[in-house]
């Protein structure tokens, strides 16, 4: 293979005149410039963990310390206290000997210079980071700051004045807080009331009470002496126990996905797409690593969110594991893994240390669509081991995976930068039925085929083939968020930065002696193919089962929402709650996802949606109270939710300490009815928002075709729905609602139809108000993810 005799730098025979050396210089160079890349590499993370150490102040305040003490000293005035002296009396002799005393005191005054600045940088911090547990900025009325929080924001700004890298405030996130367990069980009971009956509340409550007084308060007080240890008392167990422990299929159940454009496909070449997608999160993970991205904040304020997730976006996978799963990340790979009509390639996407420009990925891409080869035995279907139950993966991996040919190219595959597939297929929304190929192309990114994804990787990249793409995530190492940031630097580098020519190819030259890209080979005996096989049935039983249905609503958005001074967001959960209450006649546990980034490692909060205001709210409208009367539970229910939102925000939510609580019992080897019983409760209508975070990346007023369709996931309960929605623009919102064929009580599309019409019914009677009425209304608006 030309490939790899490119890869041998040096050859050499022996002879009878000697030895004949015949060197590679094409081979020397690549290895030169590789290896100059890793060391740029390593200059530029040393340079980022000093900035980043030091913040919020500079390393050029160390020059500034250093010369302000001298100065002092010049004029005769000892800012020390006489600790400089103290230095000088015990630096080592051999430094007496051979230093005059002039000598001895600069080095003392330099030795107490950067002590001083140290200490200053410590103080910085800590006042940084006790500015950053002041919260209650976000239960203040909207247009009603107080001068405390007026004084915060200045504070605030003020000590994060400099451009901070990417990690910078890391080590100024407050902790999560651990909630009294007494207001955890007064919000839980609180949140169960419109779900129970009376004698059920009451047992719950005797429950609640005895837990509390018994077994409860020792529970606490070793989550207590976790949260004084650990970064976060929360997220290493909700990493382990609810996604790595699991022994199901993570496909449908626990990946997630994320789609394209709505209304423009930017070129219909498949592999002039695949170059500039790839070429886009490449650049993408250049400004991870440098840390040149801008740290996330809260929309609208100067409040920082934890960036811990960013680390394991790329070169991570997801290993099978006997009793839990582990997450392995590596180092910066220099290429993809390529998947296309069942064989498995290795794209090398640097050359000399450079990075391949669009054009030529689109050529490397064009060489594997172009090839005929057919798949090795066991080859097409491989990936279906990653879409079935855990522990036969694992035990397939253990036993033939661990040695050899096999484990080279699995390898590959899980260290590669992420996973590509090129598709066969073509998706979008086209043709006769646009409404019905969006739901066959949102299940297309959820499961695909069951075996043309890798379903353990961080996330994949699908491109089809008109051109259309999306992606499929991993849920352990991050959540929606994190990956949508990602996904939208790469929609909007694509489209708006990258571009193609007329013709749909990307722009730029082509190195035609680029090596081709690698088929990766296997040895798969009989008993892979097996359990692939049975993987396989499996995985398309669940992926047959998925009722998906995408929807564009586009009668209003969130601007004519604002002006009823109402959270678009509390909005449409109190839409939701009135669909899922005319779809099924009752309520149910809904779960809505909150982020808990505001904290340093913190990831997520579940809101309890379905409240006591806004059950109060629907059975008042669908009983035909007056639209007064509507009105005014609206706004009660829709006032409820934003502080229902801000408290999850703010580490006073109910379900994370209560899981860990759990989780803490069965360390201990106790049993809790009551927290046995609130754990298995099913969560019927599972519901989260995708935020988009960059909006100046897309200027929907010039292009207004540019909207994206956001992205789902597969139902939580076996007999409930998921719905994930998007707010785009002003006036869209994108739906996409999940369910399963075998419950005959669920329905996609006649809950889609439900959420349509509770909407509209609802801005029906909003819009009825009386101006005076509104206009008078003072309703916070949320500060969350909008």
């Amino acid at each position: 293979m030309a490939e790899a005799h490119q890869a041998v730098a040096f050859q050499f025979t022996i002879t009878p005149e000697g030895i004949d050396l015949q060197l590679s210089y094409q081979a020397l160079n690549q290895i030169y410039c590789s290896g100059l890349r890793s060391w740029k590499k390593r200059v530029s993370r040393m340079r980022n963990r000093v900035i980043k150490g030091v913040y919020p102040a500079s390393p050029s305040s160390w020059l500034f310390v250093v010369i302000a003490i001298l100065a002092t000293l010049y004029m005769r005035s000892d800012p020390s206290m006489g600790l400089i002296a103290k230095i000088q009396q015990h630096l080592p002799l051999s430094l007496h000997v051979s230093l005059s005393a002039q000598g001895q005191t600069m080095l003392s005054a330099l030795v107490f210079s950067t002590l001083l600045w140290l200490s200053l940088i410590l103080a910085l911090r800590f006042c940084l980071k006790l500015l950053l547990s002041y919260h209650q900025w976000m239960f203040e009325l909207h247009g009603r700051v107080s001068n405390t929080t007026k004084v915060w924001v200045t504070l605030v700004q003020l000590l994060s004045s400099r451009k901070p890298l990417l990690y910078s405030y890391q080590t100024s996130l407050p902790h999560l807080p651990v909630p009294p367990i007494k207001d955890t069980l007064s919000r839980y009971l609180l949140s169960v009331r419109p779900l129970q009956t009376d004698p059920e509340h009451k047992r719950m409550t005797e429950l609640a009470n005895e837990f509390e007084s018994n077994l409860g308060n020792r529970l606490q007080r070793y989550l207590k002496l976790k949260a004084l240890w650990a970064t976060n008392y929360v997220s290493d167990w909700w990493e382990e126990y609810v996604y790595l422990r699991s022994r199901g299929p993570i496909m449908v159940n626990s990946n997630y996905y994320g789609m394209d454009f709505l209304y423009v496909t930017p070129t219909s070449v498949q592999a002039a797409r695949a170059g500039n997608t790839i070429t886009a999160l490449l650049l993408y993970r250049r400004k991870v690593n440098r840390e040149e991205l801008k740290p996330s904040r809260v929309p609208g304020t100067v409040i920082p969110l934890c960036a811990a997730q960013y680390e394991r976006m790329f070169n991570t996978t997801r290993t099978p594991g006997q009793e839990t799963d582990v997450l392995q990340h590596w180092q910066d790979s220099e290429y993809v893994a390529v998947y296309h009509k069942g064989r498995f390639f290795r794209l090398w996407v640097y050359n000399a240390g450079r990075l391949l420009t669009p054009r030529e990925i689109e050529h490397q891409i064009e060489r594997i669509l172009d090839d005929t080869s057919p798949p090795l035995p066991g080859e097409e279907r491989l990936g279906a081991l990653t879409a079935g139950d855990r522990l036969p993966w694992h035990q397939m991996r253990k036993q033939y995976f661990s040695s050899g040919i096999n484990k080279r190219s699995l390898d590959v595959i899980e260290r590669a930068a992420f996973f590509v597939t090129l598709d066969d297929e073509e998706q979008g929304m086209r043709g006769e039925d646009p409404a019905g190929n969006l739901d066959r192309y949102a299940k297309s990114l959820l499961h695909g085929k069951c075996y043309d994804r890798w379903f353990d990787k961080s996330f994949s990249i699908v491109i089809y083939k008109n051109g259309k793409n999306g992606l499929n995530a991993e849920h352990s190492w991050a959540d929606a968020p994190t990956v949508a940031h990602l996904w939208e630097f790469t929609l909007a580098t694509d489209a708006f930065q990258l571009g193609y020519t007329e013709d749909g190819h990307c722009k730029g030259e082509v190195d035609r002696s680029l090596p081709c890209p690698q088929k990766l080979l296997w040895d798969i005996p009989a008993e892979v193919q097996t359990q692939i096989c049975t993987s396989l049935t499996l995985a398309q039983s669940l992926a047959d089962d998925v009722d998906c249905h995408v929807f564009p609503f586009r009668e209003f958005g969130k601007g004519k929402v604002k002006k009823l001074r109402i959270s678009p967001d509390a909005f449409i959960q109190i839409s939701l709650q009135l669909a899922y209450y005319r779809d099924r006649s009752g309520f149910c546990l809904t779960y809505e996802a909150s982020m808990t980034r505001l904290f340093r490692e913190g990831r997520t909060e579940t809101v309890r949606s379905c409240s006591n205001e806004t059950c109060a709210f629907v059975k008042a409208l669908e009983a035909g109270e007056s639209a007064e009367q509507c009105r005014r539970l609206l706004k009660l229910a829709s006032e409820g939710h934003q502080n229902l939102y801000r408290m999850a925000m703010t580490g006073a939510g109910i379900d994370r300490h209560l899981f860990c609580l759990y989780v803490v019992s069965k360390y201990l080897g106790v049993d809790s009815p009551f927290l046995k019983e609130v754990l298995s409760e099913p969560w019927r209508l599972s519901t989260s928002q995708t935020p988009i975070q960059q909006i100046e990346l897309f200027d929907l007023k010039n292009n207004p075709e540019y909207i994206s369709l956001g992205g789902g996931f597969g139902p939580v309960a076996d007999d409930g729905y998921g719905v994930s929605y998007i707010i785009v623009g002003e006036d869209m919102i994108n739906f996409h609602v999940s369910s399963k064929h075998s419950c005959k009580e669920t329905d996609s599309h006649r809950f889609g139809a439900q959420i349509h019409k509770a909407l509209q019914d609802i801005m029906t009677l909003m819009s009825a108000e009386p101006k005076s009425t509104a206009a008078s209304r003072g309703t916070s608006q949320p500060k969350k993810q909008l």
